[in-house]
């Protein structure tokens, strides 16, 4: 037979039992969300290490000096013709461009805020090209608002006239493809040319390279690939990564 002290101890466990669980599942918890965090900022302080070797090589290395100059050539020959209108218009294009890429430093934006920029470029380089050049772009709207990185779209299309319309000879023709499938995001820049291995420089390598970087960091329980083939008479890069809306970040 169990003593009153006994008896009394062994309430008081019992009670307590469930409390003591309850506060060994918070620790848990809060330790759990605690290595999340860390996790997190590991990831985004990592991320930040791309981005800015991203910054230093786009702008760098990306704005030449050749395509800076032939913008200026381009520009001043308006000039001299007295093209008052396309003038004003390619001098406030090279603005926001130049404005956009120094201004750019978060680790990653929206489609739409890429495409903005990007289309700031095509419009130079069609002061540039002229009648050479064609491009079209087929953009899914539903997608506007998904993340991607900083300059994925813009590198690749930087990489086709850098590598391709600039090297050879001829018509220049550059679609661009955005498209969600599987709660995937697939960017696609397609250009006419066909490049050799040997084209296929080592600088173009470490772009790529450091765009699928920042996408595993970005995405990293997601399925990311960038891929470079020659392909429809052409030469194709296509990034994919998971369809996550700004607000989901």
């Amino acid at each position: 037979m169990l003593s009153v002290e006994a008896f009394s101890l062994t309430i008081m466990i019992a009670s307590l039992a469930p409390l003591l669980g309850a506060f060994t599942l918070l620790f848990l918890f809060l330790f759990e969300k605690r290595i999340d965090l860390l996790e997190k900022q590991k990831r985004e302080i990592a991320l930040e290490r791309e981005l800015q070797t991203a910054l230093y090589n786009q702008l760098n290395q990306e704005i030449q000096p050749h395509f800076f100059f032939n913008t200026l050539n381009s520009i001043l020959s308006l000039a001299r013709l007295d093209r008052k209108t396309e003038l004003i218009r390619a001098i406030e294009t090279l603005s926001k461009l130049l404005k956009f890429k120094y201004q750019t430093n978060t680790s990653f934006i929206t489609i739409d805020e890429e495409l903005t920029y990007v289309k700031y470029y095509l419009e130079i380089q069609k002061i540039r090209f002229r009648d050479r050049l064609y491009y079209e772009c087929s953009i899914d709207p539903t997608i506007n608002q998904a993340v991607t990185i900083p300059f994925l779209l813009q590198t690749f299309v930087e990489n086709a006239f850098k590598h391709s319309f600039e090297k050879f000879i001829g018509e220049a023709f550059l679609k661009i493809t955005i498209k969600k499938q599987d709660q995937e995001v697939y960017i696609t820049v397609w250009n006419n040319t066909t490049e050799s291995r040997d084209d296929q420089s080592h600088e173009r390598g470490l772009g790529l390279e450091n765009i699928t970087k920042r996408l595993e960091l970005l995405f990293p329980t997601g399925n990311t690939s960038v891929q470079l083939i020659n392909t429809d008479g052409g030469t194709s890069v296509t990034a994919v990564f998971p369809f996550v809306l700004k607000t989901e970040i």
